[in-house]
């Protein structure tokens, strides 16, 4: 069984929903990265989804491109941030580790390269935000091959037969994308938040997890009611960003995404 497999049955044993928060490796600089990965755990981080910095993240809004130029003004590479999650591995060999990024970092590597290198260092999954699931046949293979689930995004916008073609190739968990648009962006619909949820349920009995738009205890708490996992990213990082110019502020930046994780934590333990 995987790590990312035996959170969630400890979890579900429980009676209790993941905290997965969303940090870009090497923000504001890769001696942080470390630190604040062990900090969130801590705090009641379940899984860790790390980002991989890169030059294009369409997929994320304005405080997650900047916290990705400021680690790429540091030179943090797809290796760096494996080597990060090897040293993670030394000290905590039971929090997954899920890498989100984009395909180009990955390809210049190549697939097989890639998959091996980073589950050597102990990473679980490997979310590739623009790698359709039509395109995904060799580079899902070379991810189950070394061990790695494929985590795949719905959206609003999914079909029914996208929905069942993605659960098909999935692994780990299912990642379902509350809003129409980037990170960071507007408020969560809960309602149809909801009804999706059943939809896809209908089609996967892994985990389904829900991120963008969870801004606060209150936010993470709503969507723990309907869903696995609560995924939350730009709230996080922007306590990066208001700290990113000040070198000596690691302490407080780690002492207040703690504070904000630990709020959430037990605002998501309190729904029945």
């Amino acid at each position: 069984m995987s790590r990312i497999e035996t959170c969630f049955s400890r979890l579900k044993a429980a009676n209790k929903k993941a905290l997965i928060p969303f940090v870009t490796a090497g923000d504001p600089n890769p001696e942080m990265t470390l630190p604040l990965m062990h900090a969130m755990v801590k705090a009641g981080a379940d899984i860790i989804e790390l980002g991989v910095p890169f030059s294009d993240p369409m997929a994320e809004g304005p405080v997650i491109q900047r916290a990705c130029e400021r680690a790429l003004l540091h030179h943090t590479s797809l290796h760096d941030v494996i080597a990060m999650v090897a040293r993670f591995r030394e000290d905590d060999d039971t929090t997954p580790v899920v890498l989100m990024g984009y395909l180009n970092p990955v390809e210049v590597m190549g697939y097989e390269a890639f998959a091996t290198a980073a589950a050597q260092s102990g990473v679980d999954g490997v979310i590739t935000v623009d790698m359709p699931p039509e395109e995904a046949g060799d580079y899902g293979e070379a991810l189950k091959k070394a061990g790695l689930d494929p985590v795949f995004l719905l959206a609003p916008t999914s079909t029914e037969e996208r929905i069942a073609k993605i659960s098909a190739l999935a692994g780990g968990f299912v990642y379902y994308v509350s809003l129409k648009g980037v990170t960071g962006a507007a408020n969560i619909d809960m309602s149809s938040v909801s009804d999706k949820l059943n939809v896809i349920r209908g089609y996967t009995e892994m985990p389904v997890a829900v991120g963008f738009g969870i801004k606060d205890a209150q936010t993470a708490a709503a969507v723990a009611a309907v869903s696995d996992a609560v995924v939350v990213g730009s709230a996080l990082v922007r306590v990066i960003e208001d700290h990113a110019e000040h070198t000596d502020h690691a302490e407080q930046i780690i002492a207040e995404i703690s504070q904000r994780l630990v709020a959430m934590r037990e605002a998501i333990d309190q729904v029945d």
